[in-house]
């Protein structure tokens, strides 16, 4: 964990990552809705100050974000609460600067004002998610920028432990002994698909994997197993990019989505 502590009170964590592209390219892809949508989860944004950024992490699963500050193509601030009512506001601030040889750093500041270490889970937990993301923003500004993506998107809590759930997740998959460059294909009853492993724990959650897929379309594909504010969460995000994606979500969403729901039923909320 690297929070950065300050006298006032103000704890923060940065991540950040370099990427092909003008500013004017990258900011496209970090504060857009739709291209936001095309590396992350689904997004909509005003796109000005005072407007709001939401993301969807899954049915129910909203988040909205006020924007607070705006400055285009090289920064903008949104601010939410951290948690349930009466938790402090979190501002999350993306900065985009660009660099010699057609590259830009995009960079990502989360910030509270917090009297004690109750929410440093919180931060540690952004700190480590971001890493996997990034990677899928540079792969799609690499390759994909300017392509229709269409993706797919599942969400769900366990019941067991982290290990245990990426044990299951994983080990259905054929995801468990691979390693870096590994080729992976998904085993029989699954929707076809094969890739080539990307990355896998080092520098983010630990049970989690990404990799780039080439068939049945180029995209990637992110999946893992995390403690997200007290439980487990497993995640699958699955993104295809060019002309003939959208026809292949169509197919293989309904597949994809019963095997989750079977695996990792979301829990009753009494």
């Amino acid at each position: 964990m690297s929070i950065k502590k300050d006298p006032d009170g103000r704890r923060s964590i940065q991540v950040e990552i370099e990427v092909p592209g003008t500013p004017e390219e990258v900011w496209e892809a970090i504060a857009t809705g739709p291209g936001v949508s095309a590396w992350f989860v689904p997004t909509t944004s005003d796109e000005r100050e005072g407007g709001q950024v939401v993301s969807t992490f899954g049915p129910g699963m909203d988040c909205p974000a006020t924007i607070t500050e705006w400055e285009k193509h090289k920064r903008f601030v949104a601010e939410a609460p951290m948690g349930p009512p009466g938790s402090p506001s979190c501002a999350t601030e993306w900065i985009v600067e660009a660099r010699e040889g057609g590259t830009c750093i995009v960079r990502v500041v989360h910030s509270l004002f917090a009297s004690t270490d109750d929410w440093d889970n919180q931060l540690d937990g952004l700190e480590q998610g971001w890493p996997a993301y990034f990677r899928v923003l540079r792969r799609y500004l690499q390759g994909f920028r300017g392509q229709p993506c269409s993706a797919m998107q599942f969400v769900s809590f366990a019941s067991e432990s982290e290990a245990d759930a990426w044990a299951k997740a994983g080990g259905e998959l054929g995801l468990l002994d691979l390693a870096l460059g590994d080729r992976w294909e998904a085993p029989e009853g699954f929707p076809s698909m094969s890739g080539t492993v990307d990355m896998l724990g080092h520098g983010m959650h630990a049970n989690t994997m990404l990799i780039n897929i080439d068939s049945p379309v180029p995209g990637t594909m992110y999946i893992g197993a995390f403690s997200c504010g007290g439980m487990v969460m497993v995640c699958q995000s699955i993104y295809l990019y060019g002309d003939d994606a959208k026809a292949a979500v169509e197919r293989d969403e309904p597949v994809w989505q019963a095997w989750i729901n079977e695996r990792f039923p979301m829990p009753q909320m009494g």
